[in-house]
């Protein structure tokens, strides 16, 4: 691996502006919402008890988008219910967001938030110090469990802060997805970054599977706009190609010889479908919902 590549999570404004590009230029947040809308009404049908509220704990909720949309089902789903929504997210700069999205949408009385600005393993070990284990209602980690170290621990810890019917909900790549072959065959010749690991849904039911925790895993389809990746100079498809290897500058940095070979790659049915003059990138999500 040339020397000069490196992991886009070292800049972190270039990191911002790809993640933002690749989500205006995907299906991921409208894969969510259909999933939101179509599946998640009868996954949180019994949840929690009506008289005392229900709780809510957001593992990595980001800037709040997704959060707010969760939150507007179980308030349908149970009206009137005070909802109590704690958030555990490690970046300052997510939280402003979450809190300003929060202080502009109607809609939002009888639930109470709270923020705690740390990681999930920060959180799990403030708990543990405690000793005294907060149950919860919904859990959901969306997209968040690449930046984790133990993930299996992870998931037996928080599956046991599940209440009496409660629910889990994690959301992330499918093994069905462009990324599962991007990174089984170029992950060890791009850049480790020790703040995120290659995971998908392939391996997190395997491990749920050694856990023997019960769960029911949907997929849906989501694609990933990367024509831009193929014009020479396009800062937009510099910004993606950065997102898909998660490496800053790839297109000036990564040798000839290893660019040349994930260009072609990314053209390839098992990566890639066209459709309308467009390359459609494999950006498949699974929702997997965990039992109490």
């Amino acid at each position: 691996m040339a020397s000069s590549m490196r992991s886009l999570f070292s800049d972190h404004s270039r990191y911002v502006e790809s993640f933002r590009r690749f989500l205006s230029h995907s299906t991921e947040h409208q894969c969510m919402q259909e999933f939101l809308d179509k599946k998640l009404p009868g996954i949180i049908a019994r949840i929690g008890d009506v008289k005392s509220g229900i709780k809510i704990l957001s593992i990595g909720g980001g800037a709040g988008e997704i959060d707010l949309q969760i939150l507007s089902k179980v308030r349908v789903q149970f009206p009137g219910v005070h909802i109590n929504n704690e958030v555990v997210e490690p970046s300052a700069e997510q939280i402003t967001k979450y809190k300003e999205l929060v202080a502009k949408t109607s809609n939002l009385e009888n639930i109470k938030f709270a923020w705690h600005k740390e990681t999930s393993s920060e959180y799990q070990n403030r708990v543990m110090e405690k000793k005294v284990l907060q149950k919860w209602d919904f859990i959901h980690m969306i997209q968040m469990l690449y930046y984790v170290k133990d993930i299996s621990a992870t998931l037996k810890f928080f599956h046991g802060l599940l209440a009496t019917n409660a629910k889990m909900l994690i959301i992330l790549v499918s093994g069905t997805s462009g990324w599962d072959k991007l990174w089984k065959k170029y992950g060890s010749r791009l850049p480790q970054n020790d703040l995120c690991q290659y995971i998908t849904s392939s391996d997190l039911t395997e491990m749920l599977d050694d856990l023997g925790i019960k769960y029911e895993c949907y997929d849906l389809l989501s694609t990933m706009d990367i024509s831009d990746c193929f014009i020479d100079g396009n800062e937009n498809g510099d910004l993606l190609l950065d997102f898909l290897t998660e490496t800053c500058n790839f297109n000036t940095t990564a040798p000839p010889d290893l660019k040349a070979e994930l260009m072609k790659d990314l053209q390839e049915p098992e990566f890639s479908i066209r459709k309308e003059g467009k390359i459609l990138f494999n950006n498949n999500l699974s929702f997997i919902v965990i039992e109490a």
